[in-house]
């Protein structure tokens, strides 16, 4: 069972703390406890509560007919209107609940509609990189388990795994090789795979090296399969001193080639070498990629 705060609850629903505590008080639509010293915490029930009853409310239905409904009448509705995949934002609460419930089936239905309506691609930019940048945001309050975090991790790892192996190799004499690592303290393995599937889809050669890489070892799988750019991602945390020296030694040890460095703390660099492109969104990534390989290689 979670204990959340009135904050954790206004940062998941985006409902304001003020708004939760009157329609407490009006309504009664969620029951906190209160610690010895009065300070309300709220288990996981009220929390999926809330975010059910934020979705309604986002989609127009006033509180005063919301706090009418079933907990059945409630769930219906919902669950019609994350049906519609073109809006991403009614999903992010069930996606929440998934992960709570450690869920599979939910989230392998919401997943499916997504991809259904949207397309693979566009599914992970506009649901699963918003959804965990939220994650990221439970994890440094301390509201989520490392369990349910690493069962969504895992669900999001095989799809990224299935539909990188569907992709049916589509290369051209002018098609580019791509290196993909992780450096030795990053485990974070889910934008790597991506960039992966989005190189691999626009039919380029991919190097995988996957997580927890030592930069001298890097060196040596150069020497054996030489590439045109270097791939990697920095999502753990670093102090500027120490990110900017990595950056620093990797582009001297690869001062011919294009290396693009991806993940949120790779914008804390100050002044980066010539060779290192900072990426800020994946979005910026790929529009860097298709100048690189240009459109016409596109499958």
């Amino acid at each position: 069972m979670g204990a959340y705060s009135i904050k954790d609850l206004e940062r998941l629903s985006g409902i304001k703390a003020h708004t939760i505590r009157i329609w407490e008080k009006r309504y009664s639509l969620i029951e906190p406890t209160r610690t010895d010293t009065n300070i309300r915490t709220y288990c996981d029930a009220e929390l999926k509560k809330l975010l059910n009853i934020s979705v309604l409310n986002r989609n127009g239905l006033k509180i005063s007919k919301i706090a009418q409904l079933t907990k059945n009448e409630i769930t219906s509705l919902v669950n019609k209107l994350t049906e519609d995949a073109e809006k991403p934002d009614n999903q992010f609460e069930s996606l929440y609940i998934s992960m709570i419930d450690l869920n599979e089936d939910l989230f392998e239905k919401i997943l499916s509609r997504a991809i259904i309506k949207m397309g693979f691609e566009e599914m992970i930019i506009k649901l699963i990189y918003p959804f965990f940048r939220r994650i990221g945001i439970m994890w440094q309050t301390g509201t989520i388990t490392p369990a349910q975090e690493h069962f969504i991790s895992n669900l999001v790892r095989q799809k990224l795994i299935v539909a990188i192996d569907s992709i049916i190799a589509n290369q051209s004499p002018k098609s580019k090789t791509f290196l993909l690592y992780l450096p030795e303290n990053e485990m974070h393995e889910l934008g790597l795979l991506f960039i992966h599937y989005i190189l691999k889809k626009r039919g380029q050669k991919v190097i995988y090296l996957g997580a927890m890489l030592p930069i001298d070892n890097l060196k040596a799988i150069e020497s054996l399969k030489p590439s045109d750019c270097i791939v990697t991602s920095i999502v753990a945390s670093v102090n500027e001193e120490e990110l900017n020296n990595y950056l620093n030694t990797l582009s001297q040890k690869f001062p011919e080639k294009t290396i693009f460095v991806t993940g949120g703390q790779a914008q804390l660099a100050e002044n980066p070498p010539h060779n290192i492109k900072l990426m800020t969104s994946i979005k910026n990534f790929i529009e860097e990629i298709e100048q690189i390989i240009g459109s016409s290689q596109f499958v």
